[in-house]
């Protein structure tokens, strides 16, 4: 059979074979010697950018290196200049990978890796998905992902599905009629995987919850679900283990990175440390220890186009306390930094708190099929939702009572109800924002 997958890879120039064969040899360290690998692929990369890469070197500066905690954390901001300052000599948008984050965090921006970065990336992803049996070269995709709605770009995604094996559903519309063609497509096509963002495949699953239906009984070849880019919550994690029938697997990742994370056949959430070195650090950029929530600085190990070295992704994170310089593991994945609520006290909350305890009461009728929370001042939340039919005023004064119990007293909220809520060009539902912090 031919590889469709990794030939269209090949033929682009990103050196599957090669890709392949080195993550095989990461993989085949043992734990004893992996800290040594960890420090010199560390320092490999630090001497190049030096070296090679003059954005970085002026962002170091002149001070003499003596330990890594001495380099500076990179931030998304750093990141807001011309792609061509940034590159390292040699590299060019011509013989890289070029592309841009999609701009959930407030900045988005232009990155670039080199051919054999991003022909590892690919690697990574191949091998984790492998754990339950996807094989991007055979096995048949079902994506919800966004799509260009422009006629070329749109063709272009679609040429791309095909080689990829893979049917997209756009999920810009996700009405109970586009809901209605999404499972006639599941019952008539042989998909083998699920991969997607949470939300949009968590709605799917509450419409087939209000049908009785369970996917996997409509759609047999189906092994597993891979939901990305959103928080998956347990209530939701749970509803889709029920209405799939398959397991469902939790995945974490940057574009302009990797994959970071990815959840284990153990039901651990997996650190990519082959490719990538992650830290958990506090305000002070001091390492945390693990079990200890902090900002989740990343370390791409193998870029050469681009330093992406100690850089803040805008997360905030805990390392479990089992994790090893081999096999580190995600306990948990808290919230962005952005996503931050501050409050008349002067307290601040993590913006998916709101949410959270929104959740717990507003769907427990099952007619809300999903929600955003906008805060607007201080005191001042706006709920957009949409559902069957109004929120009653005996469910609104209980989402009051839960904010005040978990968080504080005297917040005002309005609740307006939406034919379809906004998600960005492409296709996330951010949960929670802040226009606070967007002044």
């Amino acid at each position: 059979m031919i590889k469709l997958f990794d030939l269209t890879l090949q033929i682009n120039g990103f050196p599957m074979r090669e890709a392949k064969a080195e993550l095989q040899k990461i993989l085949a360290i043992p734990e004893e010697e992996y800290g040594r690998f960890i420090e010199k692929q560390k320092m490999e990369i630090v001497h190049f950018h030096l070296n090679n890469n003059p954005f970085y070197k002026e962002l170091v500066g002149e001070n003499s290196l003596k330990n890594w905690s001495d380099l500076p954390i990179l931030t998304k901001e750093n990141l807001q200049k011309p792609l061509n300052e940034r590159l390292s000599m040699g590299y060019t948008s011509k013989n890289s990978y070029v592309n841009k984050t999609s701009g959930s965090s407030g900045h988005p921006f232009i990155f670039v890796k080199d051919k054999f970065c991003h022909a590892l990336t690919w690697a990574s992803y191949m091998y984790r998905f492998g754990w339950y049996g996807i094989d991007f070269n055979s096995s048949y995709q079902a994506r919800f992902y966004g799509i260009p709605l422009d006629f070329i770009g749109n063709k272009k995604e679609r040429f791309k599905d095909f080689l990829s094996h893979r049917y997209r559903f756009s999920i810009f519309n996700l009405s109970d009629e586009v809901l209605e063609s999404f499972l006639k497509d599941f019952k008539s096509k042989k998909f083998d995987y699920i991969n997607g963002y949470t939300s949009s495949i968590v709605l799917f699953a509450k419409f087939l919850q209000q049908k009785n239906i369970i996917l996997k009984e409509i759609c047999p070849t189906l092994k597993v679900c891979m939901v990305t880019s959103e928080m998956l919550f347990e209530e939701d994690k749970l509803l889709l283990e029920k209405q799939f029938g398959i397991p469902i697997v939790n995945e974490y990742g940057a574009s302009e990175l990797d994959l970071i994370a990815f959840q284990n056949p153990g039901s651990q959430w997996q650190v990519n440390s082959e490719t990538l070195f992650l830290e958990i650090l506090d305000e002070n950029n001091q390492t945390v220890p693990n079990g200890i929530s902090g900002r989740v600085v990343i370390t791409s190990l193998y870029n050469k186009a681009h330093p992406f070295i100690r850089y803040d992704i805008g997360d905030i994170g805990v390392l479990d306390e089992k994790s090893t310089l081999k096999k580190p593991i995600l306990k948990q994945l808290i919230g962005r930094t952005n996503d931050v609520a501050i409050l008349p006290s002067g307290k601040k909350s993590p913006g998916l708190t709101f949410y959270y305890v929104t959740k717990s009461i507003i769907e427990d009728d099952e007619n809300v099929k999903e929600f955003i929370i906008k805060q607007t001042k201080t005191d001042t939340f706006e709920v957009e939702y949409v559902s069957e039919t109004e929120l009653t005023l005996a469910q609104i004064n209980k989402i009051e009572e839960a904010i005040t119990l978990y968080l504080e007293p005297n917040l005002y909220f309005t609740f307006s109800r939406k034919i379809t809520l906004e998600r960005s060009i492409r296709g996330k539902l951010k949960q929670f924002t802040s226009f606070l912090l967007c002044n």
